[in-house]
């Protein structure tokens, strides 16, 4: 029999508005597969049970006293440890908030408790997100699900290993350089990395850079969009946000699939090391999926420079964001984000305005793909 904690998020909060689900009883499922699991895969870390215990009765009686429901209405979610919590210890994965207490939430789970969410726990991440990884000081590291042995990537692998066991419907990620996709690669959910804006982010040192995006995590698409439709939003305090109705996220437009012209590329112009045997499974999957497409191509990219510039624009941001902590605590930071600071602090103007411009050359060419495709 199906628990209640492995009911898609979608499923989970239907059951809920029809009254044959409780809040309080898909709480106590997910608690006890966190007692049964976690202690395995280190992926929850902080936990907030007493408040979640009190949301989950008021979003009980809420549903049987027939009040409007959110989008998220009494469903337990995992917030990453790089997002503040009210009342809830956020540490960012680093030993200089090992103690942090936030007094607020920040906008992204400020909106995910409005959507009706109980917000139950955070979950691990590498110290401030810097790193392919889930580990730190602080909680150690998160594990594979399917491998403790193994890595469940990062830096939002404590959401993605907490999804893949089941210890909560949805969860909170964010993404740099694939912390959102990596993760869920690993442990086979799905991790959306957003468009910049879409999720706004108040608390982005340098404002106006695109690199660093919130974005949803969940077991299937449907249930990434479902938690989408609250975390989306318009934020003037975020240069990249716009007006944006974030209900077509619950329910998207059907795609007629043989209309789609889609373009392939195994390695982005030889510039991704890519396993024999990935690119051989992959070249299998599109030869067997290719008669869906209206029409199904590879596409040459010139990707290079591309990780000259990712390391320049991630090196500003550690810049801006940690810089001050470096050079008075350093002893408390760890190898990652010491890296990160130490090449900024290396880097010329000349680097940096390099970098940019390559970033700009990068961006139009993959523009012009679209010209003739409607997918990459």
């Amino acid at each position: 029999m199906t628990e209640a904690c492995d009911l898609p998020a979608i499923e989970a909060r239907r059951l809920i508005g029809a009254k044959k689900l409780s809040p309080v009883e898909l709480l106590d499922s997910c608690l006890k597969r966190i007692d049964q699991v976690n202690p395995a895969v280190n992926a929850v870390v902080a936990m907030d049970e007493a408040r979640a215990r009190k949301d989950a009765k008021a979003a009980e009686q809420a549903v049987m006293s027939g009040r409007t429901l959110g989008a998220l209405h009494g469903l337990p979610v995992g917030i990453k440890d790089l997002e503040e919590t009210e009342g809830l210890r956020t540490t960012f994965g680093s030993l200089i908030f090992k103690d942090n207490v936030p007094a607020k939430d920040e906008r992204s789970t400020a909106a995910i408790r409005a959507a009706g969410a109980i917000v139950l726990a955070k979950t691990n991440t590498p110290e401030f997100g810097a790193g392919a990884n889930t580990t730190n000081k602080v909680y150690g590291p998160s594990r594979n699900p399917f491998d403790t042995a193994r890595t469940c990537a990062g830096s939002s692998g404590g959401s993605a290993v907490a999804l893949a066991t089941g210890m909560m419907p949805i969860c909170s990620g964010s993404d740099t350089g694939g912390s959102l996709r990596n993760p869920a690669a690993f442990c086979g959910i799905v991790g959306f990395r957003t468009s910049p804006g879409l999720v706004p982010n108040e608390r982005r040192p340098l404002g106006w850079t695109n690199l660093s995006v919130r974005g949803p995590m969940g077991r299937s698409v449907a249930d990434a969009c479902l938690l989408l439709s609250a975390q989306a939003g318009f934020d003037p305090r975020d240069p990249h946000s716009r007006p944006v109705d974030p209900a077509i996220f619950r329910d998207p437009d059907p795609v007629d699939l043989a209309s789609l012209r889609v373009g392939w590329t195994v390695d982005f112009g030889g510039h991704v090391r890519i396993d024999t045997r990935i690119r051989d499974t992959f070249l299998d999957r599109i030869k067997r999926l290719a008669p869906v497409f209206k029409s199904c191509e590879e596409r040459k990219l010139d990707m290079a420079g591309g990780d000259e510039v990712f390391e320049a624009i991630r090196a500003q941001n550690f810049l801006a964001g940690h810089l001050e902590k470096y050079r008075t605590k350093k002893e408390l930071l760890g190898p990652n984000v010491t890296a990160n600071v130490e090449q900024g602090l290396a880097m010329s103007g000349e680097d940096i305005a390099k970098a940019h411009v390559r970033q700009t050359q990068i961006y139009r060419a993959f523009q012009a793909q679209f010209n003739d495709i409607d997918v990459l």
